[in-house]
């Protein structure tokens, strides 16, 4: 790994011009970024919301019942593209873009209460019960329209860790899946804001940054 880049002069800034110049190293020219992995309580209700709330498809699916789990891959593609064999599922998996991997722990679905952590200033799992400064933070899609996304969002019963114009930022939200791992809610153009969002808040004022880690 290259150590050639500059350090930061002041807090926060950091040249990053050499990432993104020039053509990617020899042998990695057929990488994907294929997949994010997370566990999940319950897989049923985890495919009803990628599946039925983010519109995401599952395209390919794996069942290891002498190590008690299952993993489901879910993305934001059509079911024209899903094959009808295991092979063809499997291939067309590992060469997509942005899936996530939904693993299933057997049993986890009737354990009580939140399973595992998100990572967000969570206690969930925690020896000592306090919270833990986490490294993961979220996942995220792009919209046509972040207010009209999060209004269907709204009138499907999604909970929102924050609206379209809560906090400092106006114009992307953030909703929760089932097991409380967030999703942001980013624009596909320009960061535009309106009035009121779909819990009602007005774009003038808000709280400000906050940083979920603590």
């Amino acid at each position: 790994m290259s150590t050639d880049a500059t350090l930061p002069s002041e807090e926060g800034k950091l040249d990053v011009s050499q990432f993104m110049a020039g053509p990617r190293p020899d042998g990695t020219e057929n990488f994907v970024m294929q997949q994010t992995m997370m566990r999940v309580k319950d897989p049923k209700k985890s495919l009803e919301f990628y599946c039925d709330v983010l519109g995401f498809k599952l395209i390919h699916y794996s069942e290891f019942p002498q190590w008690k789990f299952n993993v489901y891959f879910v993305a934001p593609v059509d079911s024209s593209t899903v094959g009808a064999t295991q092979p063809q599922r499997w291939n067309h998996c590992m060469n997509t873009p942005g899936c996530i991997e939904l693993t299933w722990n057997y049993g986890s679905e009737n354990e009580e209460g939140m399973v595992y952590n998100t990572g967000n200033a969570d206690a969930t799992g925690t020896a000592d019960g306090n919270k833990i400064r986490g490294g993961f933070g979220h996942i995220g899609i792009t919209v046509p329209n972040v207010y009209t996304a999060c209004e269907r969002f709204h009138k499907m019963g999604v909970e929102f860790h924050k609206s379209p114009n809560s906090g400092g930022m106006k114009g992307l939200a953030f909703i929760k899946d089932p097991d409380g791992y967030l999703i942001e809610v980013l624009p596909q153009g320009e960061m535009v804001s309106e009035a009121v969002d779909c819990l009602q808040i007005p774009a003038e004022g808000g709280e400000g940054y906050i940083d979920n880690s603590k």
